[in-house]
């Protein structure tokens, strides 16, 4: 992974993904990208999830 992704590119690239509140829904996590998830999995650190 080191050599695909500098730490910069890896935070801002997992810094997008949304925690929405809404009253009616309460807290509601934002879609996830494919890239998003298989980082999590080479770090191996379970992705967020309400």
């Amino acid at each position: 992974m080191i050599d695909k992704w500098t730490i910069h590119g890896l935070l801002d690239e997992l810094d997008i993904i949304e925690l929405l509140e809404a009253p009616e829904y309460g807290q509601v996590l934002g879609e996830m990208t494919k890239k998003q998830k298989d980082i999590y999995h080479a770090l191996g650190v379970k992705p967020p999830s309400l």
